[in-house]
């Protein structure tokens, strides 16, 4: 086991396939193993088949530039990611729990705010929240939950221990990624799938359906449920088709809804119009009802919000659920755990500093070379600082930022994220640093995905994994080491 791997160093950082003597790590060992056994040759002809399945499936997303929108193939490694089935089903635990949280804190705060009255967080930060909506004050959405699909990201540490980085609520995008990884990665290497060893993604689509089901106010057999997608120039658009025909459930815009008199919403056909039951927008709260929000949207539709207040209509994520998806409330999620659930948190957050408080923000403005500074509510790698990659001018940019408006930052130390071998050359493999996105539907129940989106860095030393910095993505393998596939997840 020395061919692919023998200059191939793994020391610096935890690494998630091989160990510091070089050798696998029991997840990785059959992959590794396998890989060891292709000829350079074979290797690079299994990446090609990778590459030409991504044109012939049309994966692809949009990148935004100044120049314009640019469509890009879905950047893809060849070589899966794997995680021990016992080490992933703490991890389950743990997203289960803190969503669960989280969407007791939502509930609260559009009710009682006893969370503020309490003293676990402080007024201004929800008062100063640019996610609040007190167009939701009072409403109580089906099971008391706000947020239905939720999108951790997860990173490892350099003992192999897993964080939470942060909570995506509002519209978490990626599943479908997640979802065609797998379906690549068996045509690329069909014959590490002939046991039960690797767990099986697949189910997801059918737990969706379920859950926005679950949502219907109409007790019917068959809900109408629609995906409400911002149309194809948006970056996420393969994947709202995607997830509306895995679903079955139809693809619109806001042009092919109206609410009428009724209070209801409605979907035209040429048969008429169709009653809908839960629409999964892909928009921005801020644009789907011209009515209660931008009335310049052309997105959205007009009286939603009415029809949704009044229980007429499921909306997945909820409007207003974007109030915990914010880089400040995350400081204070552990509390809000332990708050509404009376546990100890299972996932552990990033030390985080507060620039809203005087005392941590000197901190921040003394070691912005040393520190990952993030704004509240930007996604997507944008907006933000890596410290000690970093100029001069950037981080006094920085610091006149974070001077003017404290609220709207926060810092974190540089991670020593993990990394896994990524194949970057005909049969050179090098570590990538990698994180995860797993995701968590709640509704009347709470299901997570077995793993997720592992999206990895696909620049030398980098710690930007956003496809749209110029990160990749690869598959990740749940791997069941002991023989305890029920059990393990």
């Amino acid at each position: 086991m020395d061919k692919l791997t023998s200059q191939y160093q793994s020391s610096v950082f935890f690494d998630e396939l091989i160990d510091d003597k070089g050798a696998p790590r029991p997840p990785a060992k059959q992959l590794l193993g396998y890989l060891d056994s292709l000829s350079e040759e074979e290797l690079e002809k299994r990446r090609l088949t990778a590459e030409a399945t991504i044109q012939e499936m049309g994966i692809s997303f949009t990148v935004y530039t100044e120049e314009g929108n640019i469509d890009r193939a879905w950047p893809f490694d060849i070589v899966p990611r794997t995680i021990e089935a016992s080490d992933w089903k703490i991890a389950e635990a743990g997203l289960k729990q803190r969503l669960t949280a989280l969407n007791l804190f939502i509930n609260d705060l559009y009710h009682d705010q006893n969370v503020i009255k309490d003293g676990i967080i402080p007024e201004h930060i929800i008062k100063d929240s640019k996610n609040f909506r007190p167009e939701c004050v009072g409403v109580t959405p089906a099971y008391g939950v706000w947020a239905h699909i939720c999108g951790t990201d997860l990173v490892r540490d350099e003992n192999g221990d897993f964080f939470v980085l942060e909570d995506n609520l509002r519209v978490p995008s990626g599943v479908s990624y997640m979802l065609e990884n797998r379906a690549i990665t068996k045509r690329v290497l069909p014959e590490l799938f002939e046991n039960d060893a690797i767990l099986p993604v697949d189910s997801y689509t059918s737990q969706l359906f379920d859950t926005l089901a679950s949502l219907s106010p109409r007790d019917i057999e068959k809900p109408e449920i629609v995906v409400l997608t911002p149309g194809i120039y948006n970056s996420a658009y393969f994947e709202h088709a995607f997830l509306a025909q895995q679903m079955g459930a139809e693809l619109v815009e806001g042009s092919d809804l109206f609410v009428d008199s009724d209070d209801c919403v409605y979907m035209k056909t040429i048969d008429g119009p169709e009653r809908v039951d839960v629409i999964y927008r892909r928009i921005d709260d801020l644009f789907i009802d011209p009515e209660a929000f931008d009335p310049e949207s052309v997105l959205g539709v007009a009286g939603l919000m009415r029809a949704w207040r009044n229980g007429n209509v499921a909306l997945a994520n909820a409007p207003g659920a974007g109030v915990a998806d914010d880089k400040v409330v995350y400081a204070y999620v552990p509390d809000i755990i332990r708050y509404y659930l009376n546990e100890e948190p299972i996932l552990n957050n990033v030390e985080t500093f507060l620039c809203d408080d005087p005392e941590q923000r000197a901190y921040v403005l003394d070691n912005l070379d040393k520190l990952v500074v993030k704004p509240a509510n930007e996604s997507g790698g944008y907006g933000m600082l890596v410290g000690p990659h970093s100029t001069k001018k950037e981080q006094a940019l920085f610091a006149e930022l974070i001077t003017k408006n404290p609220r709207n930052y926060i810092a974190q130390p540089t991670l020593k994220l993990s990394t896994a071998p990524t194949l970057i050359s005909k049969g050179l493999l090098e570590p990538r640093h990698l994180d995860l996105r797993p995701f968590i539907l709640q509704a009347k129940d709470t299901y997570v995905t077995t793993g997720g989106l592992t999206r990895v860095a696909m620049k030398k030393g980098s710690l930007v994994v956003n496809s749209s910095q110029g990160g990749g993505s690869k598959d990740t393998w749940i791997v069941d080491t002991k023989g305890n596939k029920n059990d393990a997840i």
